[in-house]
């Protein structure tokens, strides 16, 4: 887990950041980007490493600019569950907060834009536009976390299972359901291993793997290779995870 500091050319980077209008930092103007990026670092993870750990003090916060975040949260037994995915351009880590309150490992390659915690907390301060995006982003977690609820609380193996996909299905491809164009497709890679689906949805292995057969045999998903899937109608996928959509 290499950090390096990012000299020269960040500005420029920064305006042709893919992620950065969904990003907190995109409710900054240029010159205030200037000073968020004399604290900034860039760093690069593998798959698999631990980003943050639980319990441990929260030193730094950071932009998701590309991967995916697997969110774990560890019982006092050492039993471990899964309870979010972290995609660009979410924010990771909480402000005002001494200590984080799960692990997060990346699920696959990830860069971050990191910042310390105390420096990027007084930014809040001076920047009342980057604060009121961060509350913005708070304010969303906290909907998918009451969703995540239903989902796990309610809904049929084969609508979490859909549930699941359409949640990819929407960060990955940047798609939603009810489209324009009936004949919008959503292509999409499944970060995450059967048994780390199992343990997100609540499920056993078996049962993901027979509803995934299901929803390929039914047509509403495509398997392009192992991690690689395509849905060929956003609304079909949507009826199978028991979502119309207004919900979406």
């Amino acid at each position: 887990m290499d950090d390096r500091y990012v000299a020269g050319g960040l500005i420029s980077r920064c305006e042709h950041c893919a992620v950065r209008n969904g990003a907190v930092c995109g409710a900054l103007k240029p010159d205030e980007i200037e000073h968020l990026n004399r604290i900034v670092r860039r760093r690069t993870v593998k798959p698999g490493e631990t980003i943050l750990s639980d319990e441990e003090p929260a030193d730094f916060l950071a932009n998701i600019v590309s991967g995916v975040i697997k969110l774990t949260k560890t019982l006092s037994d050492g039993r471990q569950q899964i309870v979010g995915l972290q995609f660009a351009p979410d924010f990771l880590g909480r402000a005002y907060g001494a200590s984080h309150r799960y692990f997060a490992e990346a699920a696959t390659e990830v860069e971050l834009c990191c910042f310390p915690r105390a420096e990027f907390e007084k930014l809040l301060v001076i920047y009342p536009d980057l604060e009121h995006r961060l509350f913005e982003r708070t304010l969303r977690e906290l909907d998918a976390a009451r969703e995540w609820m239903v989902l796990l609380g309610r809904k049929t193996a084969e609508e979490k299972v859909a549930s699941f996909m359409v949640m990819l299905a929407r960060r990955s491809a940047i798609i939603g359901c009810g489209g324009k164009d009936p004949q919008d497709v959503a292509r999409f890679m499944m970060p995450l291993t059967r048994a780390d689906i199992a343990d997100c949805l609540g499920l056993t292995i078996e049962t993901v793997s027979r509803q995934i057969t299901r929803l390929k045999v039914q047509s509403v998903v495509r398997v392009l290779d192992s991690r690689s899937f395509l849905v060929p109608s956003m609304d079909r996928l949507c009826a199978a995870a028991g979502l119309d959509s207004t919900e979406i």
